[in-house]
């Protein structure tokens, strides 16, 4: 094993809270603590570049020594940790979690605390681990993609934050908030493994952490850490019948509400007469060409973990 100190790059959104009101100290006691275990160690703010292409091209430049790769930390929500892992897909560069998100689910799935110190702890003593990465078309999502009335909820959630601070709350509430206000519903042809059907609904949902399915109860859970696309479908569009889905999504049996149906596959493809759909990848929304191609590329990324954790 080569003595020289391992790159830690460590890539983190201002506006996640890394550097917020009381986060100065906790960072500079995370630099104090990494140190210790003879990191090399600089930081990057993602606003600080012009695109994240640019910024991950002068952060990987650190990592390129194959014998002394060292660690790329994500600091952030999954929106953060999905943009940096879209980047170390297939590659022996292990990636840090450090969240910071409003719901943390690829932390909580990989048992890494969300305490920002104990967080360090783990890339510093941790281990590798390889998790599935779910694929649709070019982009990736380690969380879940969704279309319909989804993208909304992101979107309006946003808004809700930006006005009142990031509280779980604020996801059911801009939920209700859409469902009064935009109602929408997409027609869309959907082939899984080989079979097609015509489907006219207002969401559409595709999970990739057991974690979050199992918590809405959801069977399609273990498919997914299997490493098969599962997916969630709404098949009427019915104000009454929305209603009714938001509130056992809030109670966490999203699978006993009316005209739900799950299922899983090796690919999915959605078509659709729309020249773009809008499409929700792990909060972030992206504007995305028909059709759209959906898999599951197993074990493709490399996640410092604790040792023993269980794998997305």
């Amino acid at each position: 094993m080569s003595n020289q100190a391992q790159p830690l790059s460590i890539i983190y959104n201002k506006n996640s809270g890394f550097h917020a009101v009381n986060k100065d100290e906790i960072y500079e006691e995370l630099v104090r603590l990494l140190s210790e275990y003879d990191y090399e160690i600089q930081s990057f703010e993602m606003g600080k570049f012009e695109t994240f292409a640019a910024l991950m091209k002068q952060v990987m430049q650190r990592h390129q020594n194959a014998a002394n790769t060292g660690i790329i930390a994500a600091a952030g929500g999954d929106g953060t940790l999905n943009a940096v892992a879209r980047y170390l897909m297939n590659s022996n560069v292990p990636m840090g979690i450090l969240p910071l998100g409003t719901f943390n689910y690829v932390a909580r799935a990989l048992n890494i605390p969300l305490d920002i110190l104990q967080a360090a702890k783990v890339i510093a003593e941790g281990e590798n681990r390889a998790v599935h990465t779910a694929v649709i078309n070019d982009q990736i999502y380690l969380n879940n993609a969704s279309l319909g009335l989804y993208p909304l909820f992101i979107q309006k959630r946003e808004q809700y934050n930006q006005h009142f601070g990031r509280f779980p709350l604020n996801a059911y509430t801009s939920g209700l908030d859409v469902l009064i206000r935009d109602r929408k519903e997409l027609k869309l042809q959907i082939e899984v493994d080989g079979m097609t059907y015509p489907v006219k609904t207002p969401l559409i949902f595709f999970g990739n952490n057991q974690l979050q399915l199992a918590d809405l109860n959801l069977k399609i859970a273990e498919s997914a850490a299997q490493g098969r696309v599962a997916g969630v479908v709404v098949a009427k569009g019915g104000k009454l019948t929305l209603f009714k889905l938001l509130w056992q999504l809030i109670k966490g049996t999203i699978e006993k509400a009316p005209d739900v149906y799950s299922f899983d596959a090796d690919q999915v493809v959605i078509d659709s007469p729309r020249k773009k759909l809008t499409v929700a990848l792990d909060g972030e929304i992206v504007e995305m060409k028909p059709p759209l191609h959906i898999r599951v590329q197993k074990n493709a990324l490399q996640v410092r973990v604790p040792h023993a954790a269980a794998s997305v």
